[in-house]
């Protein structure tokens, strides 16, 4: 993609780059997410922190609320807490495909942003005042956690098989 010179349209290339930029983030968790055996993936290999399902589960909510619910006004209703502790164990299959539909109702969203969408004001985010600003933390949030992903499927003696990222 070529933007002219003299004729740039921030708000699209600002939408397509968020959208790359989520697919990215999107492919590394769920590469950490079945890097591990199923019966791993609710595993807590410290005393402290949380499994990588929990994490899927935790970075699903975070998207739907910040996006689906603030953005969107999907109604999504969010409990964050119970993100790290709820003893479901749903199967891999079934939270992954939980958090594609949570990315892809966000890359629909950033998509679709024109100037004034992505200036609009959101209430109650300080330090973000933005629609921008929140999907620039959205996606900060998301690189986060693919950190402590990385780190969860070493102590798990397993591998992504990634190389280093940046």
């Amino acid at each position: 993609m070529t933007v002219r010179s003299g004729d740039p349209d921030l708000a699209r290339v600002t939408g397509e780059e968020f959208a790359r930029y989520f697919r990215l983030l999107a492919a590394r968790v769920e590469k950490a997410a079945t890097a591990v055996p199923e019966d791993r993936l609710w595993a807590k290999p410290f005393p402290f922190g949380n499994s990588l399902g929990h994490l899927v589960l935790h970075l699903t909510g975070n998207l739907n609320h910040y996006v689906g619910a603030l953005v969107v006004g999907t109604g999504y209703v969010r409990n964050r807490d119970h993100e790290f502790v709820d003893p479901a164990n749903d199967p891999r299959h079934e939270i992954l495909a939980r958090f594609r539909e949570a990315v892809d109702m966000v890359i629909r969203t950033v998509e679709s942003q024109d100037e004034a969408g992505f200036a609009t004001t959101v209430q109650a985010q300080e330090p973000i005042r933005t629609r921008l600003g929140l999907f620039l933390v959205c996606a900060a949030h998301l690189n986060n956690h693919i950190g402590q992903m990385s780190y969860l499927v070493q102590a798990l003696e397993s591998s992504t098989n990634e190389p280093p990222v940046w």
